[in-house]
């Protein structure tokens, strides 16, 4: 029996140079499979709330806050959403951080063997730490750790650690978080 396995390419916006991901996926996971993959593949600890815009719909978890037309993600699969090669759609992640991620599909294969685990295969630079405040908290982050003069160096590398390095893209550690994370359906 084939699969089909969706290619997607999951790059934070407005960020230079990109931090970027490229995850294998099952085309029957949902889109809560999806959700735990750009955490683990990423470095997020999936401490925030999260949702997806896919052709003009919004697809997240449901809680008591949820606004009514949130569709739950836990009941849609990628394939049911017939994506195409090249169709983009929008991951946001921590709406006080408002980390937003453009994600695109790169290919769609099928495969004999079934991909029981989402696979990263390949990215760039280490993700930015939770709660730095977002794209311009993470640039003054950068910024404070690339001068050790700066006010607040000390306290940064004290926080992330003597060698966190944001250039450093760790592809084992990111397929390491994947395993770690429930296969899903």
């Amino acid at each position: 029996m084939l699969r089909a396995v969706l290619e997607l390419r999951v790059q934070l916006q407005y960020l230079e140079p990109p931090i970027w991901r490229c995850l294998r996926i099952r085309s029957a996971a949902t889109l809560a499979d999806l959700h735990d993959a750009i955490q683990g593949a990423m470095g997020w600890s999936d401490s925030h709330l999260h949702e997806f815009f896919i052709g003009g719909r919004r697809y997240g978890p449901l809680h008591e806050d949820a606004p009514e037309e949130l569709i739950d993600e836990t009941k849609v699969t990628l394939q049911a959403l017939k994506l195409a090669k090249g169709a983009r759609f929008l991951y946001s992640y921590d709406f006080g951080d408002n980390w937003e991620h453009d994600i695109q599909v790169e290919k769609i294969e099928t495969l004999a063997a079934e991909l029981l685990r989402p696979l990263c295969f390949d990215g760039a630079r280490a993700c930015p730490p939770e709660d730095c405040g977002g794209p311009p908290g993470y640039q003054e982050l950068l910024d404070a750790l690339a001068d050790p003069r700066h006010p607040r160096h000390r306290e940064l590398r004290r926080w992330l650690g003597k060698d966190w390095d944001a250039e450093r893209f760790d592809l084992e550690a990111a397929n390491r978080a994947l395993r770690s994370r429930p296969a899903g359906k």
